[in-house]
This record gives structure tokens, C-alpha cells and sequence, in this order.
């Protein structure tokens, strides 16, 4: 994985995937919460909408839809697929 490039989940565009790489450095029950929602290391990530405004995004993982502001899922380092 040395040539791929860790980025942010909340820069990915509209139908881009992306595989988890680690959470950032944030709180411990919030970081339960986004475990507990599925985004575990490994876990494929596709961007599916974004609101009109820019913020929420929603996410299709583990086959479900996951809204999150851009500000949460910028704690979640991807790895463009």
C-alpha cells in the first residue's frame, strides 16, 4: 500500500469507492458509534449522494445507506478503489 494515498472519506466525490483504511484521532463514543455503523478497516465505501448544500453525504456500506455530515466522515482515512 505504499503507492496508494490515505485521504479523508468527506473529499470523495459522488459515485467514487474508496476502501477504509483507519479513524482518525476523535472522541472514544464517537468512534464506538462509526464502528458500530460499520466503517471498519477494510470495509468498502461508496459515495452514493451528496444534499444539495453539500452536507450530508450518504454512504452505501455493508450493503445499507449511512448518512454523515462531511466533518464526521472526514475521521475516516480511504484509500481511493
Amino acid at each position: 500500500m505504499s503507492s496508494a494515498q490515505l485521504i479523508p472519506l468527506g473529499s470523495l466525490q459522488v459515485g467514487q469507492m474508496a476502501r477504509i483504511v483507519s479513524l482518525g484521532r476523535t472522541n472514544r463514543s464517537y468512534r464506538e458509534k462509526l464502528l458500530a455503523f460499520g466503517l471498519t478497516p477494510g470495509t468498502l465505501v461508496a459515495v452514493e449522494r451528496v444534499a444539495p448544500m453539500g452536507d450530508p453525504m450518504e454512504l452505501r456500506v455493508r450493503g445499507f445507506a449511512l448518512s454523515l455530515r462531511r466533518g464526521e466522515a472526514d475521521t475516516v482515512m480511504v484509500v481511493r478503489s
